[in-house]
C-alpha cells in the first residue's frame, strides 16, 4: 500500500471544490441543494443536501469513470491489495450479484454453502446459474452453521468438475472463517473462480492479527461491506477483483443492475472511510478487537451466556475466528437470541445487530466505546436475573440441510399457487422465507418443504423473529411450485 497516496480522497475533494463554486443547479435532484425541501434540509442539514448532486464532468460518472471516481477506485484497490476496486452504491447485495453474474451464465454450476445471504440466491434466479450446495457443518452446542470443510469442497469439485466458481462466506455472521487459501488453491487447480462474500470482513484488510482477507488469499472477487465495519454510510460497499477478471466486463455486469444515479453522499463516504482505514486502520481495529475481547470476558463471567471465540477453531470448518464479532449463545438461560434482542432494545435502549433462535450478535467497530460495552454487559446480567428460565423445549439449531429439487430460477418463474405454510409439507417452495437479519434463507425457491422447516418457521415467529420473503406479508401462506 502506498501511504503517500492514501492521504488523498478525490471524490470528497471534488465535492468540496464544487461547493465552493456556488453553482446554480438546473439539473436533478429536484430539491436544488435543499431549497425545495426545507423540512429535509432541517433534518439532514444544509451541508449534506448541498452535495447530494448528480453526475457532471467535474464529479465524474460512476457508470463510466474517467477522472475523480477513477482515481478513487485506484486508491481503494491499492488500499485493499486488489487489481481493481469498484464503488458500489446498491449495497453489498449488488456486489454479490455482480460477482456471480460476471462468471456464471444460465446453466453454469457454482459451488456454494447453503447458508448464503439471499442476495447470492437472488443472483442465481437472475442469471440462471445452478447451485451445487456444500452443506456447512453445524456446531451442535451452539446450533450454528460453520464454514466450508475442505473435504466437502474437494468432493463438490470432484463431482462437478465443470463448475465455474466456488462461492465462500468469509466470515459468517457469527465470525466463523473457512480455510480460504486452500479453497482458492483447489479452485484454481480446477480452473474455477473464487468469489467471497466478505460483507463482514472489511477489517481483515487493515487490522493486525486478523483472519486472512480474500485478496491476500488469492481470491478472484470479494464483496466488502465498507458500511458494516469500515465507517461509511449504509448501502455503500466495494467490489474487489483480481487480475484474472476483465475490469471492463465486470463493470458492464455491475451496470446491468446498479443505479445510473450514484449517490455522491455514499461515494464520498467510501472515499473518506477508505482514507481513514488506510492511514489508521491498524489502531482502529486494535481498539475494536480489544473492546470485543473485554465484552466477551465480562459476559462469560455472568454465567449462562457463552460468548464464543477462537476456542472453536478446529483447523477446517472453523479455520479461524473474527474476534471483533461479539457473538453470544443465549439458550442456556432459557431465552432465544431474538428474545434477548427484543428485551435489550425495548427495556434497555440497546440495539444489537441481530438475535436468532439461539444467539445474539453485537457488531464492534470503529465507533464503539468502552462505556457502551459496559452498559451492554450489565444489561445482559440483569436480563439473566429477571428472565432466566428452563430451556426445555427450545429449538437447538439454526441450520436445516435443504432438499434441493430444482434450480432457483426454474422454481421462481414456474407456475405456482398459494397454500398455508402449515399445510405445505412435501411441496416445492416457489419463494423465500428468512429471518432478517441475517437474511439467510430458511427456505429458498426450488427446495422441498419439510415438517422440520414448518416447525422452525412457527417457532421463529412465536419467539418474535422478523420473517420476510413471502408474497404474503403475514407469512401465513407460501407459494408452491405446481408439479
Amino acid at each position: 500500500m502506498h501511504l503517500l497516496w492514501q492521504g488523498k480522497a478525490p471524490i470528497y475533494e471534488a465535492l468540496q471544490k464544487y461547493k465552493s463554486m456556488r453553482v446554480v443547479p438546473f439539473d436533478v435532484p429536484g430539491h436544488k441543494q435543499g431549497r425545495g425541501n426545507p423540512e429535509l434540509k432541517e433534518f439532514l442539514g444544509e451541508k449534506c443536501l448541498s452535495v447530494d448532486v448528480n453526475s457532471m464532468k467535474p464529479l465524474d460518472n460512476l457508470v463510466h469513470p474517467v477522472s475523480v471516481i477513477k482515481e478513487a477506485e485506484a486508491l481503494a484497490a491499492d488500499a485493499f491489495g486488489a487489481h481493481h476496486a469498484f464503488f458500489m452504491v446498491n449495497g453489498t447485495t449488488s456486489a454479490v450479484q455482480a460477482m456471480i453474474m460476471s462468471v456464471c451464465k444460465q446453466g453454469d454450476k457454482i459451488i456454494m454453502p447453503r447458508n448464503v445471504h439471499r442476495s447470492a440466491i437472488n443472483a442465481l434466479i437472475i442469471s440462471g446459474a445452478i447451485p451445487v450446495y456444500v452443506n456447512p457443518g453445524v456446531n451442535k452446542n451452539l446450533g450454528i452453521p460453520l464454514g466450508m470443510s475442505i473435504d466437502e469442497v474437494k468432493k463438490a469439485i470432484k463431482e462437478n468438475p465443470d463448475a465455474k466458481a466456488i462461492f465462500v462466506n468469509n466470515p459468517t455472521y457469527y465470525g466463523i472463517c473457512s480455510d480460504l487459501r486452500t479453497i482458492t488453491e483447489l479452485a484454481h487447480q480446477h480452473n474455477m473462480y473464487v468469489l467471497v462474500d466478505e460483507a463482514h470482513g472489511t477489517h481483515f484488510y487493515f487490522g493486525a492479527d486478523m483472519p486472512v482477507s480474500a485478496m491476500a488469499a488469492g481470491a478472484d472477487m470479494a464483496a466488502v461491506s465498507m458500511h458494516k465495519t469500515g465507517g461509511s454510510l449504509t448501502q455503500s460497499s466495494f467490489l474487489l477483483i483480481s487480475d484474472r477478471l476483465s475490469t471492463g466486463h465486470v463493470r458492464q455486469t455491475i451496470n446491468l443492475t446498479q443505479t445510473t444515479s450514484g449517490s455522491y453522499l455514499l461515494l464520498s463516504s467510501l472515499d473518506i472511510s477508505r482514507r481513514n482505514l488506510a492511514l489508521d486502520g491498524k489502531n482502529i481495529f486494535e481498539k475494536a478487537t480489544s473492546l470485543a475481547n473485554y465484552g466477551r470476558e465480562e459476559i462469560n463471567k455472568i454465567g449462562g451466556y457463552y460468548a464464543f471465540s477462537t476456542e472453536l477453531i478446529n483447523g477446517d470448518s472453523v479455520f479461524d475466528f473474527d474476534r471483533t464479532k461479539l457473538s453470544v449463545h443465549t439458550r442456556e438461560i432459557g431465552l432465544a437470541g431474538i428474545e434477548v434482542y427484543d428485551i435489550l432494545r425495548d427495556d434497555y435502549g440497546i440495539q444489537i445487530e441481530f438475535g436468532d433462535i439461539g444467539n445474539i450478535l453485537a457488531i464492534i467497530s470503529v465507533g464503539d466505546r468502552a462505556l457502551a460495552l459496559e452498559r451492554l454487559v450489565s444489561s445482559l446480567s440483569e436480563i439473566k436475573r429477571l428472565y432466566m428460565k428452563d430451556k426445555t423445549g427450545m429449538f437447538d439449531h439454526e441450520y436445516i440441510n435443504p432438499e434441493v429439487v430444482m434450480a432457483p430460477q426454474q422454481a421462481f418463474y414456474s407456475e405456482q399457487h398459494s397454500v398455508a405454510i402449515k399445510d405445505s409439507a412435501g411441496c416445492i417452495s416457489g419463494e423465500f422465507i428468512m429471518a432478517y437479519p441475517p437474511g439467510i434463507p430458511i427456505l429458498a425457491p426450488g427446495e422441498r418443504i419439510t415438517e422440520e422447516i414448518i416447525d422452525y418457521i412457527a417457532y421463529a415467529k412465536a419467539k418474535g423473529s422478523f420473517l420476510t420473503g413471502t408474497e404474503d406479508m403475514a407469512i401465513e401462506n407460501i407459494r408452491i411450485v405446481e408439479e
